[in-house]
């Protein structure tokens, strides 16, 4: 007990203590998952809608793929991904494979899956009436989504915090093509990995403790709007 005692206070000195590496490692995996979540989260709401209001030959196949995706091993992406951007590959050109970058691709790659299938079931559950009353009143088909994004809002938060904790939390993906380089695409669950292994615990702790406190104040942020919005009504 003494040395998890130990090491747990190491690991809150570290953080704060302003470590230059710890927060380096942050600053990265931060950085990276929020850039992945802006660029997928208006496109899969927008496949979303589509698959659940339209309907055209080959819907249920790509419904039944994106499912399928939920569950795809992230260090096969991660793989597949490498092979393509490695300097033998088809994207090789374009020097991508270990930087940020790269990391940013395949996290979007992973995200897209989740708030795919999840907004998905949020629009084939919401009342019709309120895309047909916004277009009755004369809202264009972009107003109108906008309107129906807003009273799913809760729904599509809880897509986008299932997303992101998919993407924060993965090793496997950002491994293969971030490299884990020190100040340049080492993030947080890649640095837990390593310094577990060297048998360097205060720094992985540190690491786990901003990650629950990311996963806890997200939680507890949609839990009081969504209490809030009951109150309201």
């Amino acid at each position: 007990m003494e040395p998890l005692i130990s090491t747990t206070l190491q690991a809150m000195a570290l953080l704060f203590s302003g470590d230059a590496e710890l927060w380096s490692i942050i600053r990265v995996s931060f950085s990276t998952t929020l850039q992945a979540i802006v660029i997928a989260l208006p496109v899969a709401f927008l496949v979303g809608f589509a698959l659940a209001e339209l309907r055209f030959p080959g819907r249920w196949a790509l419904i039944t793929l994106f499912n399928a995706l939920l569950s795809f091993p992230t260090v096969v992406v991660g793989l597949l991904l490498y092979l393509l951007l490695s300097r033998s590959g088809p994207l090789g050109d374009w020097q991508l494979l270990f930087t940020e970058r790269a990391m940013v691709i395949g996290q979007v790659l992973l995200a897209f899956p989740v708030l795919v299938a999840m907004s998905l079931a949020c629009f084939k559950a919401a009342d019709k009436r309120i895309w047909e009353t916004a277009r009755t009143l004369g809202a264009s088909p972009l107003r109108a989504f906008f309107t129906l994004m807003y009273e799913l809002r809760f729904g599509l938060a809880a897509a986008g915090t299932a997303a992101y904790g998919r993407i924060i939390a993965e090793v496997g993906c950002s491994m293969m093509v971030g490299g884990n380089i020190l100040h340049y695409t080492r993030n947080i669950p890649t640095a837990i990995a390593l310094e577990t292994n060297k048998g360097e615990f205060a720094q992985g702790i540190a690491l786990g403790m901003v990650l629950l406190v990311m996963a806890l104040g997200l939680n507890i942020t949609l839990t009081l709007l969504h209490r809030r919005s009951e109150v309201g009504l």
